[in-house]
């Protein structure tokens, strides 16, 4: 996907120090760029989009959309037509898109995982300081009674071996939903598959969101959000009023079906705190 070029120009504008109304930039770049934390969303009535750090951002379209210079691609792009040695003068390619060198998804385990691969099985071991890379995940299938957890934050998907306290009563295999140009073989995978999947993100709007817009649509009755035994407690004494006073609501929430949610939604706004899943990293 690239960039439209308004989208392009109020992000020229952001990386200048200009603050905008949240609702003169609204794109699905915007709220990926909201999520990563690299833009601030902040006001409960009237939102305001601002940058805090420019570099953040150059770093980040050169990684997802191949864009080495804003202000280039903005002026090669109202040019109309354009020649190869143009477009490659913006991006890394000739069409102004991502080119990705791997598809698949990264998976980590703490104990050893039963699977398929190209009809092969195999077992997944766990290795300290290592991950694995699925590049086939057409043909990567899970024993059946495998329970499929996608965590939503780096950090935890390193410590997995720190929490196995709260995945006791499953066998678990973890996805990432990160690098994010990765999540759609994750999500085209994980509705091929018949494992139940088990989301582990944040307590807050954000990660709700993720989930509902994102898993929930696709998995169905299949995917359940995960909420920690003592939830209360932990938003009540470790929650985070930026989390609740910087994000919006993105999802529907006359949709959710799971009560579970409901509860952390109110538990949320009664305290006006968000919980980075982070916090329930033992050690």
């Amino acid at each position: 996907m690239k960039i439209p070029l308004h989208i392009a120009e109020k992000l020229l504008l952001l990386s200048k120090g200009e603050r905008l109304a949240a609702s003169s930039a609204r794109h699905q770049i915007i709220e990926e760029l909201v999520e990563e934390g690299i833009l601030e969303r902040t006001g409960r009535i009237k939102k305001t989009l601002w940058l805090p750090n420019s570099e953040g951002i150059h770093i980040y379209l050169q990684n997802h959309y191949e864009i080495r210079d804003l202000a280039l691609y903005i002026q090669t792009y109202k040019k109309g037509p354009l020649s190869r040695a143009e477009l490659a003068s913006v991006a890394a390619d000739t069409k102004l898109s991502i080119v990705r060198t791997f598809k698949g998804f990264l998976v980590n385990c703490y104990q050893p995982t039963p699977a398929t691969l190209n009809k092969e099985p195999f077992v997944l071991q766990p290795k300290e300081g290592m991950f694995h890379f699925i590049y086939d995940y057409e043909r990567f299938i899970p024993s059946a009674d495998i329970t499929i957890v996608g965590i939503e934050n780096p950090e935890n998907f390193r410590w997995i071996n720190r929490q196995q306290y709260l995945f006791s009563n499953i066998k678990p295999l973890f996805v990432s939903r990160y690098p994010q140009s990765q999540s759609k073989d994750l999500l085209k995978w994980l509705a091929a598959i018949d494992n139940p999947y088990l989301h582990f993100g944040d307590f807050d709007f954000a990660g709700i969101g993720i989930y509902q817009n994102e898993f929930k649509k696709r998995l169905k009755k299949r995917a359940k959000f995960y909420i920690p035994d003592g939830i209360e407690a932990l938003i009540r004494e470790s929650g985070i009023k930026k989390r609740y006073n910087q994000q919006i609501i993105n999802f529907d929430i006359n949709t959710i079906e799971e009560e579970a949610i409901l509860h952390l939604i109110a538990l949320i706004h009664q305290y006006k705190k968000g919980l980075d899943q982070e916090i329930l990293i033992k050690g």
